[in-house]
């Protein structure tokens, strides 16, 4: 990783700060660019993961789309030159002056998560004297076998039109005249590593498919959203994920014979090109024994483990021997859950180390707060250093 190399340049910064390995970054956007290119497949990246001015500057140069859930994305993306037709609009919870806004700019389509939302899209459309592009997101019920805070296409989840409406939703469609059905999207859930899941997932897009057609629907675009995940435990060791199966897995198995196929990458894009950079304030041990060191990130800049009890693995930028202890590792929030990491064995701590949480590029600063009123975390880039 990126810090390790250049811990003498990061020792004398105050932290906490993100540090983006902006080569990396390059080199999975190639390889992003490289794989889906065999097949014709068309990616976009859901600004969501991180919405760092300078990262998108270079996702831009590598000709990505853009993934939005909220106008401000749209507006941001829009003011650094992505152009509007490769913006697919997301989100279960759509904003009138939202939606308005995304019509008038010209975006390529709304995702539509609900029968009203598709009404609202017509009704809000229609006074503009325009038409909307809208692709379905139909909940596939399909299992991803992930966090559950992070799995979305299950029958309970709510997200999307349920697969049992489908029917009702599209008889709408001839009523509805100021909206243009250009094809489905689903998102079953992230941070998936099977690709036995994703095949399961095409043959479920498939049957769907396949009853639009008889019913002569023409569908020509399959959003098949994200979801791709990464390797939280060895970064080091796969720094960028596998895309070339991920992609040849959804050119076997979904039947996308004349579509125009869509994937909407977060995750799998920046993750492992972030780290967040923390220094050690104090150790101490507890009754039971344990020691305890405090950091002076928080939940506030990283909220991952305390959200979803996730696992980002810790080095010890300035480890001076061999000599190791098992810590547990907390932030400075008045919260017992703002801890990163428990009873994890690293090399002897000391008050001033300098640590480093791996893989923290997404949903990380894009997640931060001020909550105790910390401030937000700047951000140090690679080819700046």
């Amino acid at each position: 990783m990126l810090s390790r190399e250049i811990k003498d340049k990061l020792m004398e910064r105050e932290t906490p700060f993100y540090l983006y390995d902006m080569g990396l970054l390059r080199r999975t956007l190639e390889t992003i660019r490289t794989e889906s290119s065999r097949y014709g497949f068309k990616v976009h990246y859901a600004v969501k993961a991180n919405f760092d001015e300078e990262l998108l500057k270079v996702i831009r140069e590598y000709g990505l789309g853009i993934d939005c859930v909220s106008g401000n994305e749209l507006r941001l993306v829009r003011s650094l030159g992505f152009p509007a037709s490769s913006v697919v609009y997301a989100g279960v919870g759509k904003s009138d002056k939202e939606i308005r806004y995304a019509i008038e700019e010209g975006i390529c389509a709304f995702n539509c998560e609900s029968r009203q939302e598709l009404q609202v899209i017509n009704e809000i459309a229609g006074r503009l004297g325009l038409r909307a592009r809208v692709a379905l997101r139909v909940n596939p019920d399909v299992d991803p076998h992930t966090h559950r805070h992070i799995s979305t296409g299950h029958a309970d989840s709510k997200f999307g039109i349920a697969y049992t409406e489908i029917e009702e939703v599209a008889r709408e469609f001839a009523s509805l005249e100021h909206v243009e059905l250009v094809g489905l999207h689903f998102h079953i859930g992230s941070q998936i590593l099977d690709m036995r899941i994703f095949e399961y997932f095409c043959k479920r897009v498939n049957t769907l498919l396949g009853w639009f057609r008889e019913h002569g629907f023409p569908i020509h675009y399959l959003n098949m959203g994200g979801g791709l995940g990464i390797d939280y435990e060895r970064p080091d060791q796969f720094p960028v994920t596998d895309f070339a199966d991920y992609f040849a897995t959804f050119d076997r198995f979904l039947d996308r014979e004349g579509m125009e196929v869509h994937f909407e990458l977060g995750r799998a894009v920046v993750a492992q090109c972030g780290e967040l950079i923390t220094r050690v304030l104090f150790e101490k041990v507890n009754a039971l024994g344990h020691h305890v060191v405090i950091v002076d990130a928080s939940m506030s800049q990283l909220i991952r483990p305390a959200l979803y009890e996730a696992y980002h693995a810790i080095e010890n930028l300035s480890a001076r021997s061999a000599e190791t202890g098992t810590y547990t590792i907390a932030g400075t929030v008045c919260e017992s859950a703002d801890v990163f990491a428990k009873e994890r064995t690293l090399p002897r701590l000391q008050r001033g180390d300098l640590l480093s949480i791996k893989s923290a590029g997404a949903y990380g600063a894009s997640m931060a707060s001020r909550y105790n009123l910390h401030d937000f975390p700047e951000s140090v880039y690679s080819d700046r250093l």
